[in-house]
């Protein structure tokens, strides 16, 4: 059977990926999306098609030897089945964030650039977990009930700008800056985090790891992957990097606007010029780590946010309009650039490994 990818952004490139390195025996015809709209022509070198003119072109003998692997977010996945059906595609399966993991997993293992978490041994010593999962009072219920594991404590990012509670751990409690949430999002949660909890000293900390996840986004961690922490010395579990093309520089041009990159540069330079020499390379590659997400040892987390947050607060400074001024999320994206730019530029100095997301429905 040939084989489409359903989707055109970073889940579907990265699945491209996988299946070329893996099943290079399987070549993809092409790429289907609903609506062209931003996405580009070609993604890979192969074509991308609207999903109605294509299947308009194909015979029905051609649309069921055609298996169509669904990489989107699966939350759309639902109504992309519909349409597939109404269209006439009788094989098609969703590539769900676990299964999306796994392929990543081995993917990467093959061509040993990131490690997975789950390539190390089981070791015996359990590490003292600490994360924290953000939430917001405007969340969309979950269609489910989810069983989480009770080292997860939920916190409420933007607590100071409502009165209702949908978390008992408040980000307007203590030292904070939760009043700031409309242009930091999740980190909101994160500087709470530093500021309360990490900056205190502890009892074998190299056992200790805090981290930060979302209602709807969650580090993929078994209780085996618990073990392998402390006993293999990781210092930072990050998702497994997003591929985007032609590079990072490119994509962040889709979110942020020129002044804002501009700010971003200019308080990196101004902050941190080592971290600043290292930017070129940087945008040059074309992988990113999203939804900053982190799993880390307690004094590593906490050096990165001695980092992150004077350069966050620079960028609100330096940026049109000032962040004082404005409520739309850029600093949560700009997050995740500092991010990359952080753990790419000391990765031979921490041992850095990945897992998958699991997205919540």
């Amino acid at each position: 059977m040939q084989l489409a990818i359903y989707g055109a952004q970073a889940i579907a490139l990265g699945a491209y990926e996988a299946i070329q390195n893996i099943y290079p025996e399987r070549p993809v015809r092409c790429f289907i999306v609903t609506s062209q709209g931003t996405n580009a022509a070609s993604l890979a070198g192969i074509p991308v098609f609207e999903l109605e003119p294509f299947s308009a072109s194909l015979s029905t003998e051609e649309k069921r030897d055609m298996e169509i692997l669904i990489a989107t977010p699966e939350n759309v996945m639902p109504e992309i089945e519909r349409s597939l059906d109404a269209c006439g595609f009788v094989c098609h399966v969703r590539l769900t964030s676990p299964r999306w993991a796994n392929l990543m997993g081995y993917h990467y293992i093959c061509k040993r650039d990131y490690i997975p978490l789950s390539a190390l041994p089981v070791g015996y010593h359990r590490a003292n977990l600490h994360v924290f999962m953000a939430k917001f009072y405007k969340d969309k219920p979950l269609e489910e009930n989810y069983h989480l594991p009770e080292w997860i404590t939920p916190i409420q990012v933007g607590a100071a700008l409502c009165e209702e509670r949908v978390a008992n751990t408040l980000d307007c409690d203590g030292e904070n800056i939760s009043y700031k949430n409309g242009n930091y999002s999740e980190l909101t949660a994160l500087y709470w985090m530093w500021k309360n909890r990490l900056l205190s000293p502890s009892a074998n900390q190299e056992r200790e790891y805090y981290g930060l996840i979302h209602y709807r986004r969650l580090l993929e961690m078994t209780e085996d992957d618990v073990l392998r922490l402390a006993d293999n010395d990781v210092d930072v579990v990050l998702p497994y990097p997003m591929p985007y093309e032609p590079n990072m520089e490119a994509h962040h041009e889709r979110y942020l606007k020129k002044e804002d990159w501009e700010a971003v540069r200019s308080a990196v330079a101004e902050l941190q010029p080592e971290y600043h020499q290292y930017f070129p390379q940087l945008l040059g590659q074309r992988f990113l780590f999203n939804y900053n997400m982190i799993l880390a040892k307690k004094v590593v987390l906490s050096a990165y946010c001695q980092w992150l947050f004077p350069i966050l607060e620079r960028v609100e400074e330096l940026s049109v309009p000032k962040g004082t001024d404005r409520s739309d999320r850029y600093i949560g994206y700009v997050g995740e650039t500092l991010t990359t730019l952080y753990f790419m530029y000391n990765k031979k100095k921490l041992q850095i490994v990945h897992t998958g997301c699991r997205f919540l429905t």
